[in-house]
């Protein structure tokens, strides 16, 4: 069995070992070691990376039986004696992250109940599950209780315990697992069992941020960051921050009023644009329908449009086939190109079929009903579309 360094020194990252075996793991070559420094991915915790003698570590796996496999991307040999090398910033991150986790959760029980039924470490947020709701105003008072403790810069020690002696401990949840258990303590506030690594003191964790909260099969779902994770989650924040504060030209706490203002703003601007375009829509109906091609006893116009969109194309469309005795295909000339094809209710043309024509030859997607169709996506030059939706229309009734 694998000797686990991690378990009495998470600030290990250099060591010697033996390789015990070589195998496969996912069809990738995975060795074993007489002992390692490298942390397997389990109880939430992503696994550590790094190198063997030079050889990346891509991956830590934990097998059901405990062994320990390290996934490399090179060779190494049974009974070759190899230098491991642990990536120093992903690990104190981990540690940085889950000490937090331990010590938030623990916040959480102590001042509201709220027990933390699961824990994800992630790669730029991390999470854990509290199984009921709380309100805003209990959220902050936990993450403020968390930081206090933190700042205190209380000891985490580490301990070994029999599952008899753990019995009598005031964990703060019963251990997932049997046998001997190792235990985290920080100082007069948090008892949890855990193969986690952890830092020395709370200090190192710099700060607990709470990022967001959603609720959750009941429960709540706490989203944070600590240390590192914490300072680039503020250095985004502060710069879109500025950002705005910039073209707005406010001040920080009159932001949230200038954006709402300014939406409130552009959706009046969006609906006198609107009803602006419907407007002029029915005159450039009016003027395509005078110039319309006559085709037998019916008229065709098939036109490509500057400026409009699939809106304003359809409410031209609309408007021309309001009229008895037309068939009308419009596109607007930026590719890829809009479609629009409508017909008065007394024309044969089936303008769905039109459409899906014109969408197989020229690509894109579009679907409708019998008297208006709409799509989106065509590509090619706009005459070949343009002539294209006339022999078409000609095949499909018109």
């Amino acid at each position: 069995m694998t000797e686990r360094l991690y378990h009495t020194d998470a600030f290990l990252t250099e060591f010697d070992a033996t390789v015990s075996g070589v195998g496969q793991h996912e069809n990738r070559v995975a060795v074993s070691l007489d002992r390692t420094a490298f942390y397997p991915t389990s109880g939430g915790q992503p696994h550590d990376t790094g190198q063997l003698s030079g050889i990346p570590v891509l991956d830590v796996v934990e097998r059901e039986d405990g062994s320990i496999l390290h996934v490399v991307d090179g060779q190494l040999a049974p009974g070759q004696a190899v230098r491991g090398v642990v990536d120093w910033a992903r690990r104190f991150d981990h540690m940085q992250q889950h000490t937090g986790q331990h010590i938030l959760s623990a916040a959480f029980d102590r001042l509201w109940k709220a027990r933390t039924v699961g824990f994800h470490l992630g790669a730029v947020v991390s999470s854990l599950d509290l199984d009921r709701e709380l309100p805003p105003a209990a959220i902050a008072s936990a993450e403020t209780e968390a930081n206090r403790i933190v700042w205190e810069n209380r000891p985490v020690s580490i301990r070994f315990v029999a599952e008899e002696d753990a019995a009598m401990l005031a964990l703060r949840k019963e251990p997932g697992r049997a046998g001997d258990l190792r235990i985290i303590a920080v100082e007069g506030f948090d008892l949890s069992a855990c193969g986690g690594t952890h830092v020395a003191r709370t200090g190192e964790v710099g700060v607990v941020a709470v990022s967001s909260s959603e609720k959750l099969r009941g429960g709540l779902r706490i989203e944070f960051l600590c240390g590192s994770r914490a300072v680039r989650a503020f250095r985004t924040l502060r710069d879109s921050v500025a950002g705005c504060i910039r073209h707005l030209s406010v001040s920080p706490e009159e932001l949230p009023a200038a954006i709402e203002r300014t939406q409130a703003e552009n959706k009046d601007q969006r609906k006198t644009i609107k009803a602006q375009q419907e407007r002029l829509a029915g005159f450039e109906a009016a003027a395509l329908a005078a110039r319309a091609e006559a085709v037998g006893s019916e008229r065709r116009v098939v036109e490509g449009l500057d400026g409009w969109d699939a809106n304003g194309l359809k409410a031209m469309a609309v408007a021309i086939t309001a009229n008895p005795g037309f068939q009308v295909a419009l596109f607007s000339t930026t590719a890829p190109r809009l479609a629009v094809v409508a017909r008065s209710k007394d024309s044969a043309l089936d303008a769905r079929a039109a459409l899906t024509a014109l969408v197989e030859r020229f690509g894109g997607k579009g679907g409708g009903k019998p008297d208006l169709a709409q799509g989106g996506g065509l590509t090619g030059d706009l005459q070949e579309i343009l002539k294209a939706a006339r022999e078409t229309m000609r095949g499909s009734g018109g």
